[in-house]
């Protein structure tokens, strides 16, 4: 059961779900969890990444992607419009610079279903997962980087947003960056984290980048088997600027949404009780300006 949002806070939610091959089906759930979350007054749902397809394998992926103005992507402008909510869509398969690559791109509508925001991952998880799965994201999936894309905000009746996408979550530097040289106050991370590396690293970096900007962490995930070559830890939850869980779905591997707002006097508070931003010594590793060059 969602409370009712109180007072003048911001009121924000995640959606944990398990994407599967059927785009009808996806957005039925995307579709359902919106509506739970517009009832609860809620202003800003993020989607997990891959929330609108995951596949068995990269070319069915690279198969569907669309640019930002496809019939997918279309539907989900439709949907915020008509509920007056704003979306981060936490990873959707856009279409790429070759016949061979897509981009895995986050993208953040308004409650108008204007695109306001647009972050290309950057980081790309090539890795061999010790006792989980062998991925190579970057076979099918191009970098940000090779359209400019560095890092991204966007100001939104929420605060300013810092836009990621899971393996980011792993590169403290692209965080200390939207804190400190872009001013943001609430950071996102939709996230298809493997069952593997989520048990070990989950909470524990997203409290961890939390703690180190003084930032609320908004952390959408997917959960459970995708089908018998995929499977996602889950675990959504939002994290406040002192480190600690306000909010989580009550079971990592069930679809719903966790509920919490954003809270203005403690992100001030916790930044002036603990003035990190004063401590910094630019002196060593960089100015504002230099961080904003890397």
């Amino acid at each position: 059961m969602v409370p009712a949002s109180t007072g003048s806070a911001m009121r924000v939610a995640v959606a944990q779900m398990t994407s599967t091959s059927s785009i009808d089906l996806n957005f039925a759930t995307c579709q359902r969890l919106a509506r739970e979350a517009a009832d609860a007054g809620v202003k800003l749902l993020s989607l997990p990444e891959c929330f609108s397809f995951i596949g068995r394998r990269g070319d069915e992926a690279l198969a569907i992607a669309e640019p930002l103005d496809g019939p997918i992507f279309r539907r989900y402008q439709a949907l915020a419009r008509d509920l007056g909510l704003w979306l981060s869509l936490g990873g959707f398969q856009e279409k790429g610079p070759d016949e061979d690559h897509a981009y895995n791109t986050h993208v953040l509508l308004d409650d108008l279903g204007s695109v306001r925001s647009c972050y290309r991952k950057i980081h790309l998880f090539d890795v061999d997962v010790p006792g989980g799965p062998v991925l190579k994201e970057s076979n099918r999936t191009a970098p940000g980087f090779w359209t400019g894309t560095q890092v991204v905000t966007a100001q939104t009746p929420v605060g300013t947003l810092g836009l990621t996408i899971c393996y980011d979550l792993r590169f403290p530097e692209l965080y200390q960056r939207l804190r400190f040289a872009e001013n943001a106050q609430v950071l996102l991370v939709p996230s298809a984290f493997t069952r593997k590396t989520g048990e070990a690293h989950w909470e524990l970096l997203l409290r961890a980048r939390a703690v180190e900007t003084q930032c609320y962490v908004l952390a959408a995930a997917q959960s459970g088997k995708h089908n018998d070559l995929r499977e996602s830890y889950g675990d959504a939850m939002i994290i406040d600027p002192w480190g600690s869980v306000v909010a989580r779905c009550p079971d990592r591997l069930v679809t719903g949404i966790a509920v919490a707002d954003i809270d203005e006097e403690l992100l001030k508070t916790v930044r002036r009780n603990m003035p990190i931003a004063e401590h910094r010594k630019y002196n060593i590793y960089g100015s504002d300006r230099q961080l904003s060059t890397l």
